[in-house]
């Protein structure tokens, strides 16, 4: 059986990924693909409750990162590596450079921490699990913003000032910068349909649409 795809889904809060996740499913699905959804962080039983801690509780930033890392490990034994060992299209909205663009980016935990955190939790046989695809929704903090206050109430992140935001997207432009090939960089507000457009180019240009 062949290995599965793995794709993440970033951005802030606000930039629209859910329903590019549900639309993307619903494609792969009618191409045959057999499609694991997920999320970040969550996934799991445990990483759902960690979740919970980590959206509605006051804690430090270093706190905060162990927890949501603690989510990922349980989150990649339990359904991300089966899945991509059954073969699957993984579709996992966030995953480790959510926690390097909100812990590092906006919270300031030290950048080398956040590295080995990542090597303790990913790490498998020498490798470290990074998705095949990373589609980068990048909005403007002000954008995200004006679009959260007519969605829903805030959570501890979405309830930050924007200058907070501004540091999450500095967070994930060096993530970007540090591993070029796996990100795909989307104008997250351009019109619905050529955001669309521009994920599913992204996965044209890999080999895994039609």
């Amino acid at each position: 059986m062949s290995q599965g795809i793995f794709i993440s889904f970033e951005g802030i809060d606000g930039a629209g990924k859910s329903s590019h996740i549900d639309a993307l499913a619903s494609l792969l699905q009618q191409q045959g693909y057999s499609v694991t959804r997920s999320r970040e962080p969550g996934g799991t039983e445990l990483a759902e409750q960690l979740r919970q801690l980590v959206l509605n509780h006051p804690m430090d930033a270093l706190t905060e990162a162990l927890l949501v890392f603690a989510a990922r490990r349980d989150h990649v034994q339990q359904v991300i590596r089966p899945a991509l060992q059954r073969g699957d299209v993984v579709l996992c909205d966030r995953f480790a450079d959510a926690s390097f663009a909100y812990q590092g980016g906006g919270r300031g935990v030290d950048w080398a921490t956040l590295l080995q955190l990542e090597q303790w939790v990913q790490s498998q046989q020498g490798a470290v699990l990074q998705p095949d695809l990373t589609i980068w929704f990048d909005l403007p903090p002000a954008v995200a913003a004006a679009r959260l206050v007519q969605a829903r109430t805030a959570d501890r992140f979405e309830s930050q000032p924007e200058d907070f935001f501004h540091q999450v997207v500095q967070g994930y432009a060096r993530r970007q910068q540090a591993d070029p090939q796996r990100f795909a960089r989307i104008a997250a507000d351009q019109p619905r349909e050529q955001v669309w457009a521009d994920v599913c180019q992204a996965l044209v240009q890999r080999g895994w649409l039609r």
